[in-house]
């Protein structure tokens, strides 16, 4: 494997995903000594035909990943850069210790991460925000993607908006220390309610001060006063829950 020397340029390092009509492979760009790595995904079969047409669509100014497309002895080779960060769910996970005002700043970005597909085809853009292609880099404080583009069944730009969401519920987990705000914004990111990422975006932008707000309000509580309040929201949304059953 090694020694594999794809469209006289990329040297193969190793198969990352290998599955029928589908290969994912990370190799070495020969001719870039700045930022060699790429990540080839190589499609055969019904599936080359489809992501033809799919890949097509990318432009570079709205992907700057992308590298190129090509066949290779009747195969469909995509090239990206290889992406760089930690995956987010090894960063984000119940009863991590993350302070309030990194969670915002991070919501923030994977919501503008996720806007920036919004005129790609839905299948780049979905496979992108996964669990396992979402990379978070802590040092630069930037999100990125792994472009590991698995063969997925038809996507919307719905499907896209919802991924984000999911993204961004790691991120801000309900928890008693959060405000009406933030509820409301949780609680629209569960029902769904927006169709495009546009609007999603726009939503936590008009959100995003008030959540803020709200929770500094809290942090400056003393301690037992904290406590009191979550007590109240705890009985509060109990009392809801029954409610609605």
């Amino acid at each position: 494997m090694d020694s594999l020397l794809i469209h006289e340029r990329y040297k193969v390092v190793r198969a990352l995903r290998v599955q029928p009509d589908y290969a994912l492979l990370e190799a070495v760009d020969i001719a870039d000594r700045e930022t060699p790595s790429r990540l080839l995904n190589l499609y055969e079969g019904e599936q080359l035909h489809r992501y033809a047409r799919i890949c097509t669509d990318i432009r570079k100014e709205e992907c700057p990943a992308f590298r190129e497309m090509f066949l290779e002895n009747g195969t469909l080779v995509v090239v990206f850069d290889g992406g760089a960060g930690t995956r987010i769910n090894e960063l984000f996970y119940r009863g991590d210790a993350w302070e309030f005002r990194q969670r915002l700043f991070f919501a923030g970005l994977v919501l503008h991460h996720a806007l920036g597909f919004t005129n790609l085809p839905p299948e780049i853009g979905c496979a992108a925000m996964l669990s396992e292609n979402l990379l978070i880099d802590l040092t630069n404080e930037k999100v990125r993607s792994r472009f590991m583009l698995v063969p997925m069944k038809e996507m919307n730009a719905r499907e896209l908006v919802l991924l984000a969401s999911d993204q961004v519920k790691k991120i801000l987990p309900r928890t008693l220390a959060a405000g009406e705000k933030e509820c409301a914004f949780l609680d629209a990111l569960d029902c769904g309610t927006f169709c495009t990422m546009v609007q999603l975006y726009a939503y936590w932008r008009e959100m995003e001060g008030a959540i803020r707000e709200e929770r500094e309000e809290f942090e400056s509580k003393m301690v037992i006063r904290r406590g009191l309040i979550m007590l109240g929201r705890a009985i509060r949304r109990a009392v809801k829950r029954e409610g609605r059953t």
